[in-house]
C-alpha cells in the first residue's frame, strides 16, 4: 500500500451507522471509511448485513441513525439520486443492464443520466444523443477503462456474465464517480472471468475510492487494502488484510482453518 493511501483523507465515510427492520438491527453501529486510490473490502457470511450496508451508503435505504459523509459533507438522508449525481456509484448484486440495446448503447444511456436538465439547457433534449459530444466522451472512457471497447455493438444481453458485469460497471464510471460500491461483482464467475474482473478493479482503485463486497476470498487477499468483516450486522474485526486474516475471532466466524 503506498504511503498517499495511508495519508489521504476519506472520500466516504460512515459512522455507526446502524438500520432496523422492526427489532431487528440488519446494521448495527457500523464505522467505515474508504479513501481515493484504496479498495476497502467488506466481508461476512449472509446475512450478516453487507448489502444493507451499501444501500444504506447510496441513499438507496435511509439509516435509522449514524451519519455517511462525502468528501466531508454529511449526505445522510439525501435520495439515492442526489447521492449519484454527487459522485457515488454503485453496482448490484443482480446485474441491471439494457439486455436488448447495443454495449455502446448502455453505456451512453449511462452517461447521458448525468447530464441535468435546466431552464437554460432542456434544448439539448431535442438533440440528437449522437452530437452530445460531452456524453459520447464520457461514455468512451468509460468502454476504454472497462475493456469494452471490442464488445461495443454486441448485444448486451448476449454477452457472457462476466462481459455483462463489466458492462454494468461501465455504466457507473460513465456518470465520472469518485466513489464506487460494488456488490460482489465476482459472483457466478469462472476462474479467468474473475481474473479478468480483479484486474479490472485494481486498475480503477487508482482514480477512485473503492468499497467492495464480495464472497470470493482469494480475489479479497488480491485486492483489498482494508477489510471489514461483519457478522450479525456488527463488525468484528476491522484493519488491514493480514491482521483481520490472523484474527482467532474471525476465522472462527467466518474464514476456518483454509484461510
Amino acid at each position: 500500500m503506498s504511503a498517499a493511501t495511508l495519508t489521504s483523507a476519506p472520500v466516504l465515510s460512515a459512522r455507526h451507522l446502524t438500520k432496523r427492520f422492526g427489532g431487528l438491527a440488519a446494521v448495527n453501529q457500523v464505522s467505515v471509511d474508504v479513501a481515493l486510490g484504496q479498495i476497502h473490502a467488506v466481508i461476512g457470511p449472509n446475512g450478516a448485513g453487507k448489502s444493507t450496508l451499501t444501500n444504506l451508503l447510496s441513499g438507496d435505504l435511509p439509516a435509522s441513525s449514524g451519519t455517511v459523509l462525502l468528501r466531508g459533507q454529511d449526505i445522510s438522508g439525501w435520495t439515492s439520486e442526489k447521492i449519484a449525481r454527487n459522485g457515488l456509484g454503485r453496482s448490484y448484486q443482480k446485474t441491471n443492464i439494457f439486455r436488448s440495446f447495443s454495449i455502446w448503447d448502455n453505456v451512453r444511456l449511462a452517461a447521458q443520466s448525468r447530464s441535468q436538465p435546466s431552464a437554460f439547457n432542456a434544448w439539448r433534449w431535442l438533440t440528437s444523443a449522437a452530437q452530445l459530444r460531452e456524453v459520447n466522451a464520457r461514455a468512451e472512457r468509460a468502454m476504454e477503462l472497462a475493456g469494452l471497447h471490442p464488445r461495443r455493438q454486441q448485444i448486451a444481453g448476449a454477452a457472457s456474465h462476466g462481459e455483462q458485469r463489466q458492462l454494468e460497471i461501465a455504466m457507473t464510471l460513465a456518470t465520472e464517480p469518485s466513489v464506487l460500491l460494488l456488490d460482489e461483482p465476482l459472483a457466478g464467475m469462472g476462474v479467468m472471468e474473475a481474473e479478468s474482473m480483479v484486474q479490472l478493479l485494481l486498475r480503477l482503485k487508482k482514480d477512485h475510492a473503492i468499497l467492495l463486497v464480495e464472497h470470493d476470498m482469494d480475489a479479497i487477499f488480491t485486492l483489498a487494502d482494508q477489510l471489514t468483516v461483519m457478522v450479525n450486522g456488527q463488525v468484528i474485526a476491522s484493519g488491514l488484510p493480514a491482521q483481520v486474516r490472523a484474527d482467532p475471532q474471525v476465522q472462527a466466524a467466518y474464514l476456518g482453518e483454509d484461510h
